[in-house]
């Protein structure tokens, strides 16, 4: 197998484009990749995105977006994974320049979703949960959300204010981050007035509805490193991808996310390091509660431990183990089948030391992750900057 690197990125910014279609966005974004990266073609493109059908009454996205995109004749294919889709891309890409089946590959993560109205949005985002025995009940991914951190309140007996640190941390680094969908700065207070959505879960506890497309652009890394781009280099040093059971009742310990368990401690072992190599994360915050759970599963901090942890300022920008550099998904915004390419594009950003005023002094090794239902799939990168 072939080392990988990324040799070029571009994203929109994450809001509502109400004047772009999926094709535009997705055209805007893989452009800007291979301009980053100085190519014109590649020899397959992977898109990651889990509504396009439902929302958009558009399928064969992937072909559409390499005809409109002057890619045409190239291999193309949708990868979807609810909201870990952008992520599962990735790992596509990964293994296909890895076992030589491609040169060169462009992932994009893609996804609109204000085009429609929030319930049929979120009708929409309640297809990654079991239909038979958990959506044909009215259940929804905030539902199990809140029915994860009521029960890790009830379990630990901590403080339900403590998991502000979470929203405020992400609102904090989107303030640096041109394209983050919110530039609001949170405080305790404010998260405590929030109003109650489903309980115990507050408004700011969850990331908002958005559109947005993000691209990176894989190569060989020997191939990307005789090329000489004049760009610094970040290799894939691990990609995993990992499951537990779709509905959460079905889960020996709800509390535990095995994938992300499974997932992450598979790229310790793929990359050569332990949770102590690791220099930043970029974690899957589409609620506080799964920021908590992935930090445990992952070897963070030790069970029921995670808000200790957070609220020690272990976590910001200027900690030990900064999380969510650029925003993460609650304030950078979470147009889910793009997510985890927007991780991707952050992280590299960070390891090439283009992260502007959100720049971290150790920026080395980074590791993403992103979720598809809560933590029904897992996909974990580990990044390096060469």
């Amino acid at each position: 197998m072939r080392d990988v690197a990324i040799v070029g990125v571009g994203q929109t910014p994450v809001r509502e484009h109400w004047d772009q279609s999926l094709r535009h966005l997705g055209h805007t974004t893989v452009q800007a990749a291979l301009a980053d990266a100085g190519l014109e073609t590649v020899d397959a493109l992977y898109v990651g995105n889990m509504l396009s059908g439902e929302l958009s009454g558009q399928e064969h996205l992937a072909t559409l977006i390499a005809d409109f995109s002057g890619l045409r004749g190239i291999e193309a294919a949708k990868i979807e994974a609810a909201c870990a889709s952008g992520a599962a891309a990735m790992h596509m890409g990964v293994l296909a320049v890895a076992s030589g089946w491609a040169d060169a590959v462009v992932v994009l993560g893609l996804e609109k979703m204000t085009d429609t109205l929030p319930a049929e949005s979120l009708a929409g985002l309640a297809m990654a949960t079991d239909q038979d025995y958990e959506a044909a009940h009215g259940v929804t991914l905030e539902a199990l959300a809140a029915l994860l951190m009521q029960r890790y309140l009830y379990e630990y007996d901590v403080p339900r204010k403590d998991f502000a640190v979470f929203p405020i941390i992400a609102h904090d680094n989107a303030m640096g981050n041109p394209h983050a969908m919110f530039h609001l700065r949170l405080t305790p207070e404010r998260y405590e007035r929030a109003p109650i959505t489903t309980p115990p879960l507050n408004m700011m506890d969850g990331a908002a509805l958005a559109d947005g497309a993000a691209a990176v652009v894989l190569m060989p890394y020997e191939q990307a490193r005789a090329r000489g781009s004049g760009k610094r280099l970040v290799r894939v040093a691990a990609s995993v991808s990992a499951t537990d059971t779709l509905s959460l009742h079905d889960r020996v310990d709800p509390l535990w996310l095995e994938a992300a368990a499974i997932s992450s401690h598979k790229a310790y072992t793929q990359a050569q390091v332990t949770p102590n190599d690791i220099h930043f994360i970029e974690l899957h915050d589409a609620y506080s509660i799964l920021a908590a759970l992935a930090l445990e599963a992952n070897g963070f901090a030790p069970r029921g431990k995670a808000l200790e942890l957070a609220t020690s300022g272990a976590l910001a920008r200027d900690g030990r183990l900064p999380i969510n550099t650029m925003g993460g998904l609650k304030a950078r915004g979470h147009p889910v089948g793009a997510t985890g390419v927007y991780q991707i594009v952050e992280a590299t950003l960070q390891l090439r030391g283009e992260a502007g005023p959100n720049q971290l002094e150790r920026a080395h090794v980074a590791m993403t992750q992103s979720m598809g239902g809560p933590g029904s799939t897992v996909v974990t990168h580990i990044l390096v900057g060469e």
